[in-house]
């Protein structure tokens, strides 16, 4: 279970410039619940996520996975229970290290690591069986560095190493958008099917509302640093674009006037 209580964050770039990015969230997400987020530019939900992951230190509120608070920790600890894929996937791999050498860093996320890469036969084996489903040939190229891959490539490979070792919560910040439409369909269906193999609690920023309706169990709209819509089951299965766009508009018209 995942729990978040009243986080608020305020940027500051000099009074009287201020900006409120999250204002007192409240959200649980149960295991296994694949929450969907949208909203417009500025809504928060970047943020939201770099809270979550300690990339972002919140004003006030706290974070709790499983019963264990968070909040103190910095991004590294978090690691233990979050993994993350970001737009751009440079940031998630390493491009001067192996294919293997990414996999084998990231099997010892959260743990102290003894990077003499012990990559046993058995280790790259496993490696190979995980990539393969992807389609996209990295199984037989272990010894490639990921600087020589394609950025679809790159991406699969990033959110392979996010599930490798089943994370209590998964991150998905916009993780194909800037992709072309066949790698980002390979991308999402390995997502698809890793968040359900493992059952992995995800929360997954999107700016594509096709994708808000179609993927997840929950969709959450965010204006303005809070939470205005929050769907599930058949009233999600039953939104449409339009219905979402016109939603989307009637609440955003409802926080000018508040």
């Amino acid at each position: 279970m995942i729990e978040i209580r009243g986080l608020a964050k305020t940027f500051h770039r000099g009074l009287p410039d201020q900006r409120l990015a999250l204002d007192g969230i409240d959200l649980a997400l149960g295991d296994g619940e694949f929450a969907v987020v949208i909203g417009s530019n500025g809504a928060g939900k970047s943020t939201l996520l770099n809270a979550i992951a300690g990339e972002v230190s919140a004003d006030a509120g706290t974070i709790a996975i499983g019963g264990v608070d968070l909040t103190p920790l910095r991004t590294h600890a978090r690691a233990e229970w979050i993994a993350r894929v970001f737009q751009d996937p440079s940031i998630g791999t390493a491009g001067s290290m192996t294919i293997e050498e990414n996999l084998a860093v990231a099997e010892q996320r959260g743990r102290t690591r003894t990077l003499g890469l012990s990559l046993t036969r058995e280790r790259r084996a496993r490696y190979a069986q995980v990539l393969a489903p992807l389609g996209l040939g990295l199984q037989d190229r272990l010894g490639t560095k990921v600087s020589m891959l394609s950025g679809g490539q790159r991406q699969a490979l990033a959110l392979v190493m996010a599930v490798l070792t089943h994370p209590a919560l998964l991150l998905l910040d916009e993780h194909t958008a800037a992709l072309d439409p066949r790698t980002g369909e390979i991308v999402m269906r390995a997502t698809l099917e890793a968040v359900a193999q493992s059952r992995l609690t995800t929360l997954m920023v999107t700016h594509n509302m096709q994708h808000a309706i179609r993927y997840g169990t929950r969709l959450l709209m965010m204006q303005a640093g809070r939470i205005v819509l929050d769907v599930s089951g058949a009233e999600k299965a039953s939104l449409t674009v339009e219905a979402l766009i016109e939603r989307f508009h009637l609440t955003d018209d409802k926080l000018l006037l508040s």
